[in-house]
């Protein structure tokens, strides 16, 4: 097998830490190795101990490559989250020189539209092409070749603070992985689980973490929104453990086996055993109880969300609904919670299909380390150019670094995102 075929997506969440890795020839690309690894090092998406994270990061991508029979592994493509991304759109305008607008022209729009003041703390990770405007023309998604004398491009921007990007670089060189690109987990999971007929009727995609919940909001095919809520499935089994008086562990066991979030849908007077600290007498609790108190976190994740669309007016763009995916999706009746405070079309989304994936992956809690394959995968036939960053030559030169990365991608990263 050949190591230069290889390509890796490493997640690395509040809860878990998941590795892929996939093999591409000419013709065909396969998922052919799967790790994942409880995290210990991560609070809302961020490192708050680098020798546990960087010890999930190595048994994860142990066990990845032991299912996929290689021997070494040198870069991957990581995703990023936590409460410290903001994200906001902005644009840019020049003048056309020639008869035609060229790729040239489109580099001096992007970079006209990036050329915002942000805090001297945080970094630009994306800026991502929404649509181009020719003189009076709107809504064109690739202008190059287009006759005009004004180019106007509006762009959807993401940026992170620089030392919380760093503690996750560190961790991952510690665990002998280069990064080779950073891409939003939202982003991520909408590449594996949302469709482009989805995109462009305008859905807001939900991914429920461990510690955060995401959300990215498309219409005509482009983001135009994205956000971190720091509430997630944690804040769920923190809620049962406090309010059942058991250990978290334990929490954790009854939210996924008879956890719910509409006590109506449930036996009021069933009951189920549930342990406490460890010398103390199992004890029985209604499964009434748990719906309620999972239920309250529930509308509370979701009037927050609505409150966030609305404060934005994005109501009327949201034609599809809401789409929720992540593992924190799993707990029953959510999408039909969703639905009711809402007030729109509420579904659990899965990760489409491909690469031989088994029955095992096509399930929520590994829909961004499927995208995040699947944006790997991208670059590494060609879409894209390879985006190498480091710790160390971040340390050095920052704000270089992030002019050449994205001097390099720019030339066709909008032909890929339209």
């Amino acid at each position: 097998m050949n190591e230069k075929n290889l390509v890796v997506a490493l997640d690395i969440g509040t809860t878990k830490v998941c590795t892929t890795i996939g093999y591409h020839d000419q013709n065909d690309f396969e998922i052919i190795g799967v790790g994942s690894h409880p995290s210990y090092g991560l609070k809302k998406g961020s490192v708050v101990n680098i020798d546990k994270t960087v010890k999930s990061i190595h048994c994860s991508l142990e066990d990845a490559k032991l299912m996929a029979g290689v021997s070494e592994v040198h870069s991957a493509t990581i995703g990023i989250a936590g409460n410290h991304i903001y994200c906001f759109n902005s644009s840019g305008v020049v003048a056309i020189k020639g008869k035609e607008i060229t790729e040239a022209d489109v580099n001096r729009v992007l970079e006209a539209a990036k050329a915002v003041l942000i805090p001297s703390d945080r970094e630009v990770l994306h800026v991502i092409p929404q649509e181009f405007r020719v003189d009076s023309t709107t809504g064109v998604k690739n202008p190059v070749g287009m006759c005009g004398s004004r180019l106007e491009a509006h762009v959807h921007i993401v940026t992170g603070k620089t030392p919380l990007i760093q503690n996750i670089l560190k961790c991952v060189e510690a665990a002998g992985i280069e990064a080779n690109d950073i891409i939003l987990q939202p982003i991520a999971s909408s590449r594996s689980v949302l469709t482009d007929e989805e995109k462009d009727l305008g859905v807001v995609l939900i991914d429920v973490g461990g510690g955060t919940t995401d959300i990215a909001v498309w219409k005509e095919g482009s983001l135009i929104h994205s956000q971190i809520i720091p509430v997630g499935g944690n804040h769920f089994t923190n809620d049962l453990a406090v309010a059942l008086k058991i250990p978290h562990n334990e929490a954790e066991r009854v939210k996924i086996n008879h956890g719910s979030v509409l006590s109506e849908r449930l036996n009021q007077q069933s009951h189920i055993t549930v342990h406490g600290l460890s010398g103390t007498k199992a004890r029985e609790v209604r499964l009434g109880q748990v719906a309620e108190v999972l239920g309250a976190r529930a509308e509370e994740l979701f009037s927050i969300i609505k409150k966030q669309i609305d404060e934005r007016n994005l109501g009327d763009f949201i034609t599809g609904g809401y789409i929720i995916t992540g593992g924190g999706a799993l707990v029953k009746d959510l999408a039909e919670l969703g639905e009711y405070i809402l007030e729109k079309p509420t579904k659990v989304g899965y990760p489409r299909p491909f690469g031989g994936m088994t029955t095992v992956m096509q399930n929520p809690k590994f829909a961004t380390v499927l995208g995040l394959l699947l944006e790997s995968n991208k670059e590494n036939n060609g879409t894209l150019a390879p985006k190498k960053k480091t710790s160390k030559n971040m340390g050095e030169n920052l704000e270089g670094d992030l002019f050449t990365r994205f001097s390099s991608s720019l030339r066709n990263v909008f032909k890929e995102i339209f």
